[in-house]
């Protein structure tokens, strides 16, 4: 059972991102504030959901929670600022839209700068201790995928269908027969050291 909140009585925030690991496309995070006593059957750790039931998890996540945020940070600022700032950033921007202002802010993982004054706590696989997290992870899972989707249709040679823009073998296969993208994380090692560039 995923906890309901870390507090009782407080507005707690729970945020999580997506695309960290990617080669491409930018990397997402969702800020989610649920009701005090939330519960939802299905609701856990998006990695434990199928791609069906994050996608049938999201507009109910939308509907019933009390706020909810995501925020984006391009694969160029990743490039600049590296990926980690970049994922702290891409929580950053999650949190400053939410219609109601968190009193504490649940991360997802180890490291967090603070944003503004707002006290926050990092947790460890939060995603499947708490359901704010859990939530949120389902929200940046989602709209990731639905941006990869989009950029497939523009540069159908990489598969992001299917890989999403993680480096699995025929995306790197496929980077190294047609180049990079203005998608591609420049900063990232993009190719496969094992690939030999000479026989």
């Amino acid at each position: 059972m995923l906890l309901p909140y870390m507090e009782s009585g407080r507005i707690e925030a729970g945020c999580d991102e997506a695309g960290r690991g990617c080669l491409a496309g930018a990397v997402f995070a969702a800020a989610v504030i649920l009701p005090p006593d939330y519960q939802h059957p299905l609701l856990n750790d998006s990695k434990q959901l199928s791609e069906k039931q994050r996608y049938a998890l999201r507009p109910v996540i939308e509907q019933e929670a009390v706020a909810w945020a995501v925020g984006i940070v391009t694969p160029q600022e990743i490039d600049q600022i590296n990926i980690l700032n970049a994922s702290i950033l891409a929580m950053h921007r999650a949190v400053e839209q939410l219609s109601t202002t968190p009193q504490h802010l649940l991360i997802d993982g180890n490291r967090f700068k603070a944003y503004k004054d707002i006290p926050h706590t990092c947790v460890i696989k939060g995603d499947g201790k708490y359901l704010s997290i859990a939530a949120a992870s389902v929200l940046a899972k989602t709209y990731r995928d639905d941006y990869m989707m989009q950029l497939h249709n523009q540069h159908p040679q990489y598969r992001w269908d299917s890989n999403k823009g993680y480096p699995t073998k025929e995306h790197r296969n496929a980077i190294t027969q047609y180049g990079t993208t203005p998608y591609h994380r420049v900063s990232f090692r993009l190719t496969d050291p094992q690939l030999k560039l000479f026989e």
